[in-house]
C-alpha cells in the first residue's frame, strides 16, 4: 500500500525524512516559512546537504511542500512530527510547545492517523500528551542525524527504534511495526534492525545516545587541554588509544566544545530528567564542555594580549565541515567572552550571514581580505581555504575532520 505520510518542519529531521519516503510514499511538507517550501517544490535544497541535493535534484520523489495545513493532513495516514525543540533555562526543561501544537492540531484534523513524534522529547513527555489530549496512537520514533549528513544516515540507519505502549491497541502496535518497516523498506542499507520498545525506553535511547556521544567528545577535549597545557602532543596520546579496538576512532577530535541541534540541549534535559536519582558523570559532561569553552578563551586571550594583535579573526561559525548550521556552536560562546573579556578588533568571515556586523563582529566575507587583516584567526576547524595562512591560525583541530 502506498500510504501518505506527513511531515511537519523542513528542518534537517523533516526534510531528509521527507526525502527518504517519498520515494517510496506520498509525502506532504508543512511548513511555515514560503522560501523554504518554494526552494523544496522547485528541487533546490534550503540546508546544506550533499545527499538532500542530490536527491531533490535528480531522484523521482513524491513529495510535496506546502504551507496549507488543511491541505497538508488531507487523507494522512501518518504524521511525522519534526518541529524543533530547545532547552529552556527557566523551566530547566525541553520547549515542546511546537510540538504539542502539532499533536493537537494532528489530533483534530486526522483522528484516525498515527502521529509519530521524531523530536527530541523529555522522558515521558510521549505519555503525558497520551492523557493531555485523550488519544493513543501518538508513538515516538528517535532519530540519530548527523548535520550535514542527515539524509545519508536515513539512507543507511544504524537502527530504526519505535515506541509503543505494551497496553497499546493491535492497530496501534500494528501501525508502529509498521512505520519502522516503512522507514528500513525505503532506506538503501540492507538488513537493519528495526527495534520495538517502550515508549518511555525509546524517549531514553535517544538522550542517553546523545550524551554518551557528548561525554565522548569532552574526554577527548579534556585529553587535549591535558596536552597543551604541559607540552605534550595530543595527537600522539589520541592515536595511541584510538587503535584500542574498544575505544576506537570515533569522535576524537579535539574542539572548542561541543554544541549543533542535539547534544548541548540533549545533555541538559537528561540530566533534568535525573532530578533526585543519583548521578555524578551526567553533570559532568554538561560542565566539562563549559570548562573546555572558557579554557580556549583563555589561551585566545593570552596570545592576542602576548602579541598585541590588532584584530582576532573567528574563521566560520558552523559546527562541522559540509553543514551550514551554527546553532549552540561553541565558537559563539567563546565570542561572546573574548568580546567581554578583552577590548579586541574583532572579525568574522561566515559566507551565510550578509549582515555588516554580526555578534558584535564585523563580517568580512571576502576571503583573502579577512586572511590579510587578521594577524590572529581562530578556527575551530581548518579546511583548505585556510590552510595558506595556518602559521596565524589557532585552532586545537588536528584531522581536519569533525
Amino acid at each position: 500500500m502506498k500510504y501518505n505520510v506527513t511531515v511537519v518542519g523542513a528542518g534537517y529531521v523533516g526534510l531528509s525524512l521527507a526525502i527518504l519516503l517519498a520515494k517510496d510514499y506520498n509525502v506532504v511538507l508543512l511548513d511555515i516559512i514560503q522560501d523554504k517550501v518554494d526552494m523544496i517544490n522547485n528541487k533546490i535544497s534550503p540546508i546544506k546537504d550533499e545527499y538532500i541535493e542530490d536527491y531533490l535534484k535528480n531522484k523521482p520523489l513524491s513529495l510535496k511542500a506546502t504551507l496549507n495545513t488543511e491541505e497538508a493532513y488531507k487523507n494522512a495516514n501518518f504524521v511525522v512530527i519534526a518541529t524543533p525543540t530547545d532547552y529552556d533555562p527557566e523551566t530547566n526543561s525541553f520547549n515542546t510547545t511546537n510540538v504539542e501544537e502539532v499533536i493537537f492540531t494532528a489530533s483534530k484534523r486526522c483522528p484516525d492517523a498515527t502521529i509519530i513524534i521524531k523530536s527530541t522529547i523529555p522522558i515521558g513527555f510521549v505519555k503525558r500528551m497520551r492523557e493531555k489530549y485523550g488519544i493513543s496512537n501518538l508513538l515516538f520514533s528517535p532519530e540519530f542525524l548527523r548535520e550535514g549528513k542527515a539524509l545519508y544516515d536515513c539512507l543507511y540507519p544504524s537502527r530504526i527504534i519505535v515506541g509503543v505502549d505494551k497496553d497499546d491497541s493491535d492497530k496501534v502496535k500494528a501501525d508502529a511495526e509498521m512505520f519502522g518497516n516503512m522507514l528500513k523498506f525505503s532506506a538503501e542499507k540492507d538488513h537493519t534492525p528495526v527495534i520495538i520498545t517502550g515508549i518511555d525506553e525509546a524517549e531514553a535511547i535517544k538522550l542517553f545516545a546523545n550524551t554518551y556521544l557528548a561525554g565522548r567528545v569532552s574526554f577527548f577535549n579534556e585529553l587535549d587541554t591535558y596536552a597543551a597545557v604541559n607540552g605534550l602532543c595530543a595527537k600522539d596520546i589520541i592515536e595511541g588509544i584510538s587503535l584500542d579496538p574498544r575505544i576506537g576512532e570515533g569522535y576524537n577530535n579535539p574542539s572548542f566544545g561541543y554544541g549543533g541541534y542535539c547534544l548541548p540541549k540533549d545533555t541538559k534535559q537528561l540530566l533534568s530528567n535525573y532530578g533526585d536519582i543519583p548521578q555524578n558523570m551526567i553533570k559532568a559532561i554538561v560542565d566539562s564542555n563549559s570548562t573546555r569553552k572558557n579554557f580556549i578563551v583563555n589561551e585566545i586571550l593570552k596570545k592576542a594580549k602576548n602579541n598585541l594583535f590588532p584584530a582576532i579573526g573567528f574563521y566560520r561559525l558552523a559546527m562541522k565541515a559540509g553543514s551550514d548550521n551554527s546553532r549552540s556552536s561553541a565558537i559563539k560562546d567563546i565570542i561572546d567572552s573574548v568580546h567581554a573579556l578583552g577590548s579586541y578588533s574583532i572579525v568574522l568571515y561566515e559566507p551565510g550571514i550578509k549582515e555588516d556586523t554580526y555578534l558584535g563582529c564585523s563580517v568580512v566575507n571576502d576571503l583573502e581580505k579577512f586572511k590579510n587583516g587578521c594577524e590572529l584567526i581562530i578556527a575551530n576547524r581548518i579546511d583548505k581555504d585556510i590552510q595558506d595562512v595556518k602559521d596565524k591560525v589557532y585552532t586545537r583541530d588536528i584531522y581536519s575532520i569533525d
